[in-house]
């Protein structure tokens, strides 16, 4: 990718819309654009102050193109930290690409994916975290991954890594130092202090860490299984929660055969639903299947709802207090039965909330759903179909997220290069502890330390290849 030359790029969604924004930007992006450009007040483009605004007509020769609004950006003041024209045309994909078109006949090189973002980076108006946030921050789809987004683009992850990087850098100056003067057997980096640093680097580093597991979840969307018998109301309560009819709905058992998922955001947080395969014993080869995955998405969830049918529970059980698995009737269950399926689930998956709800709970008495509730503990009463208790089914799934973090600004990593650079970092900063330990030389101390140091970079970019920022922007949407 050639760096030097000026390039161009529709910078809003392609299609037809209002208005739609075309960025040039390089070393010759006004010099090129101002012949095209007549502007209404007869002013020329090319002596324009930064950050001024300019109507009139883009022109290929006799014809005019379109009436557009130009933004002048002279650098370094500008996205790209470059010479930078924004041009504001009428949304038509002709016009848009008519526009381009002329401009590359002109000297304009078509852009690549996330070039523009790439020379902010490699001109120094932003650091390689703070870039990688804005393709976070275009695709953040609910409140929790905008907000992380905005948090690291401003710097936050950042500036905290770049704190400890120049603590340790300064200690490892001091440690390099001694080794020049290794024959007068001097100190110059108190190893009390080094230890209390060390200490302080391990501590922040296991917290951005184990926040990587929370922020991980909150940027891609909460998985929540829902599970349970066949026609239990599972598509229904889908439905009721998304508000709309998005899984069919049949008093057929066996109707979901394979798994539909959908994304709601509750209280700014995405959480991403999974409606499966009723569980029970089958020969249908379809359905089998289904089941199968069923139990593939429990794993794979974060959160799993338990969902059972009120109205399927033997009347012998409420009057009793049991019932023996030869006295029920047609599609009856018991509580014994649910409870021991619920005992599975736990089981087999102890570390996943689970999140018990009995379903079609308006159509008992109170003195059934008592007994149900004395049964089977932190219950959660439901009426998929009338809506009954799916407003408190949601804050309860919020409460399982923790957004403590997200509420006080703190810093979340949700990258899996930067969580990746923290774990190596953390392994070298311990090899440092130990060799402070072991009362190592200062040669050997600044090895682990050059390494520690090396991974705090690879974060920010001051240590970085080609191939990582090939990567990286890769991934970028062409005109950002």
């Amino acid at each position: 990718m050639k760096l030097n030359d000026t390039i161009v790029a529709l910078a809003t969604p392609s299609g037809a819309g209002a208005i739609a924004v075309i960025r040039v930007s390089g070393p010759e992006a006004i010099s090129i654009v101002a012949p095209l450009f007549k502007a209404k007040s007869k002013k020329k483009l090319e002596e324009q102050p930064t950050h001024t605004l300019h109507l009139g007509n883009i022109v290929d020769g006799q014809r005019n193109l379109d009436e557009v609004l130009i933004s002048v950006f002279r650098a370094p003041k500008s996205y790209t930290g470059e010479e930078t024209i924004e041009i504001s045309c009428h949304g038509s994909p002709y016009i848009q690409q008519e526009i381009i078109q002329l401009l590359v006949r002109s000297g304009c090189r078509s852009a690549e994916a996330g070039e523009f973002t790439l020379r902010a980076f490699l001109n120094a108006k932003m650091d390689l975290s703070q870039a990688e946030a804005v393709a976070d921050l275009i695709s953040s789809e609910n409140a929790a991954s905008h907000q992380m987004a905005m948090q690291q683009m401003r710097g936050g992850f950042s500036n905290e890594i770049q704190r400890l990087r120049e603590e340790l850098l300064n200690f490892a100056s001091l440690i390099e130092l001694e080794l020049d003067f290794a024959e007068e057997d001097v100190e110059f980096a108190n190893r009390d202090q080094f230890r209390n640093l060390v200490a302080r680097i391990q501590k922040v580093l296991k917290r951005l860490i184990d926040s990587f597991a929370t922020g991980n979840v909150l940027k891609n969307g909460i998985p929540v299984a829902i599970v349970g018998e066949p026609n239990v109301g599972k598509s229904t309560l889908l439905n009721a929660l998304l508000n709309e009819e998005r899984a069919i709905v049949s008093e057929i058992a066996g109707t979901t055969r394979d798994v539909i998922e959908d994304e709601l955001a509750i209280g700014g947080v995405g959480f991403r639903f999974i409606d499966t395969a009723g569980i029970r014993e089958t020969k249908d080869v379809v359905e089998s299947i289904g089941i199968k995955k069923t139990f593939e998405k429990i794993g794979q969830a974060q959160v799993v709802i338990y969902l059972f049918d009120t109205s399927r529970l033997s009347k012998i059980e409420f009057a009793e207090g049991s019932v023996a698995k030869d006295q029920l009737q047609g599609n009856e269950t018991s509580l014994n039965m649910i409870q021991v399926e619920i005992e599975k689930i736990k089981n087999k998956y102890p570390q996943k909330p689970l999140v018990i709800i009995a379903n079609k709970i308006d159509q008992l008495t109170e003195e059934q759903v008592e007994i149900l509730t004395s049964r089977i503990p932190d219950l959660h009463l439901l009426s998929a179909k009338t809506g009954l208790g799916v407003e408190e089914l949601k804050e309860k799934l919020l409460n399982f997220v923790n957004t403590g973090a997200l509420r006080n600004n703190n810093t979340i990593v949700t990258n899996s290069r930067h969580y990746n650079a923290l774990l190596k970092a953390l392994e070298e900063i311990n090899k440092v502890e130990d060799g402070l330990n072991m009362e190592l030389s200062g040669d050997l101390l600044a090895i682990d330390i050059r390494q520690a140091l090396h991974h705090f970079g690879e974060i920010t970019g001051e240590i970085t290849n080609d191939d990582l920022l090939g990567n990286i922007f890769a991934n970028f949407c062409i005109g950002k």
